[in-house]
């Protein structure tokens, strides 16, 4: 007996054509040396899943329940990581950390790790084992020493690798603006015993730990380009002498103009920024943007100096000159969202000081709180708390106590709110005073990957590791991982809420805007299609929930690797990465 599917058409009234499949269970036999066919039912009627089976059971196949077919044996997280090791290999990275072989194998993986999943070394470890990345790349079952030295193994190649990411985006080719950002920043430790752990101004408000700073340069874009790990007491001007001595001599970049904010390049930094050890001019002189402080801008304002308001009456932006500068171009700023926004939250922080001293002046009236002596100490417990104290008058006896403003230092603060002024020598016809204010204001890119470092993406601190070489090969994961994520970022920008076309501001001290279409997706939350806009890290997590499934077939020994259907949105992630979704990282 067999099934037979005669496939037929006609033309209706209407003169359409229809085609059809009628299906008969039939029995064949020879009469006389001719073979015939018998019907023995009509199964047109059945389902088409009806009519497969009764066909796949007369050729002999074995039937089993679907639930039964297929037994998936393990199943692993898989889409996350295939992502990000996509745009490793797209962006040359395992090449770019050193030869082939065991030790690029486990630094790659906790690079990766870093982005998809940030967490100790040794949770690391551990989850390697739980997606696929460790059984691809071969380092599921790694043992702590084998981590420990390929940290090692990595940090000894920093130079090479960051000597690489600068020729990429630093030389004149990729950077024709010969531009380079750098900012400091700082991050606690947990433990005692590290060389670099010391007592700083903590960045991150953890009074009373130990820190360790660490500079990050980028190019004007923000790409991170290298990082420098210092103890945690050193300054502001001592990082800067010191990155730029890397661009100059490791990364042979000439004619560089370096930007870094007010406390970093310093009067004496510049002084001593194109001279040699003899003392005479370099040949390949750098250029540099910085601002002023406060105190400065008050000497270019005061007694009819330089800088008078009446230069923002028409404009926000003029360039000045000043004999306190020689050879320098001053391009005063002001910014009046800014001022009005200081201005705001000062008068807020002198009223919540006076709310927090009312009680205490009662008390002292009342007779409940005496002697000078008590009563200073209970102020200077609350005066501090908002830090304005040098708004304040006070006045103490041991039976009275009165608090003042002082209105005129309020004012001259004031009268600065908003104000910043930027020093460069670079010359007008190289780069005019917009450029200027627009290449300062390029340091947010830096604050930005500072970040997704310490918090958002990559989780930096608290930093445990104790050795001094560990730290640093640690800090420098953290940063080739934000340079993954740099990119990354971008590449999904259609399916996050990042701005994929910020608008360019016609006037660069007015504040940045978002663009409408990025408004628009913050006011909708689901694109055209009715998906949702994630986060970065949302969308990680939305691509972890593609498995590899090892599957085993009934009546076979061997598994095979299947992926489970991708999302719309897993295509188009890895679309947008410009990769298929890979079964495999290798």
């Amino acid at each position: 007996m067999h099934v037979a599917r005669i496939r037929g058409s006609h033309v209706d009234r209407q003169g359409r054509r229809r085609d059809y499949e009628s299906r008969y269970l039939r029995r064949s036999y020879r009469d006389g040396g001719k073979v015939k066919h018998e019907t023995l039912a009509n199964l047109s009627g059945l389902p088409e899943q009806a009519v497969d089976a009764i066909e796949a059971a007369l050729k002999g196949t074995p039937l089993v329940p679907a639930g039964q077919a297929v037994a998936i044996t393990s199943s692993l997280p898989h889409g996350h990581v295939a992502a990000v090791h996509a745009m490793a290999a797209r962006l040359g990275l395992p090449a770019l950390l050193g030869p082939a072989g065991r030790q690029r194998d486990l630094a790659l993986a906790l690079v990766i790790s870093r982005v998809a999943a940030p967490a100790s070394k040794l949770s690391t470890a551990s989850w390697w084992a739980d997606v696929t990345l460790g059984a691809d790349l071969g380092v599921a079952g790694a043992s702590t020493d084998e981590i420990y030295a390929a940290m090692d193994w990595l940090v000894r190649r920093q130079d090479g690798i960051e000597a690489e990411l600068a020729a990429r985006h630093l030389a004149p080719e990729p950077n024709p603006a010969r531009m380079a950002l750098f900012d400091l920043s700082s991050s606690w430790l947990e433990g005692s015993r590290c060389p670099l752990a010391a007592r700083g101004y903590s960045r991150d408000g953890k009074k009373g730990k130990l820190q360790i700073e660490y500079g990050l340069l980028t190019d004007p874009e923000g790409r991170p380009v290298a990082v420098r790990v210092l103890p945690g007491n050193t300054g502001d001007p001592a990082a800067f002498t010191g990155i730029v001595q890397v661009v100059r001599e490791r990364f042979g970049l000439a004619a560089m103009i370096m930007v870094g904010d007010r406390g970093m390049i310093t009067s004496a930094r510049i002084a001593a920024l194109n001279q040699q050890e003899d003392g005479t001019a370099r040949p390949d002189p750098y250029g540099w943007i910085t601002a002023l402080r406060a105190p400065a801008i008050r000497k270019l304002m005061a007694d009819d100096g330089p800088l008078q308001l009446s230069l923002f009456d028409q404009q926000d932006l003029a360039e000045i000159t000043s004999p306190d500068f020689p050879g320098e171009r001053l391009v005063a700023c002001r910014n009046p969202v800014l001022a009005a926004d200081r201005a705001r939250k000062r008068e807020d922080l002198l009223a919540a000081t006076e709310k927090l001293l009312a009680p205490l002046i009662a008390r002292v009236r009342a007779g409940r709180l005496a002697g000078a002596a008590a009563i200073g100490i209970e102020v200077g417990k609350v005066i501090s708390t908002y830090k304005t104290g040098k708004h304040f008058t006070v006045t103490i006896t041991d039976t009275s106590l009165t608090v003042e403003r002082q209105q005129d230092r309020i004012d001259a603060e004031a009268a600065l709110d908003g104000f910043y002024v930027l020093r460069t020598p670079v010359p007008a016809d190289q780069l005019d005073a917009p450029a200027v204010a627009a290449a300062y204001k390029n340091l947010k890119y830096v604050e930005r990957d500072f970040r997704h470092i310490k918090s958002d993406d990559l989780d930096l601190r608290p930093v445990f590791h104790r050795l001094e070489e560990r730290v640093r090969a640690h800090v420098l994961i953290c940063m080739l991982a934000c340079y993954l994520t740099w990119h990354l970022r971008r590449a999904w920008a259609p399916l996050t809420f990042t701005d994929q076309n910020p608008p360019v501001p016609g006037n660069p001290v007015a504040p940045a805007r978002r663009s409408a279409a990025a408004q628009a997706k913050a006011s909708r939350q689901r694109d055209t299609a009715g998906r949702p806009y994630r986060s970065f890290r949302g969308l990680l997590e939305h691509l972890a929930t593609l498995a590899r499934n090892q599957v085993r077939f009934t009546g076979t020994a061997v598994t095979v690797p299947m992926l489970t259907e991708p999302t719309s949105t897993q295509r188009e992630a890895f679309d947008l990465i410009g990769t298929p979704i890979p079964l495999t990282l290798k």
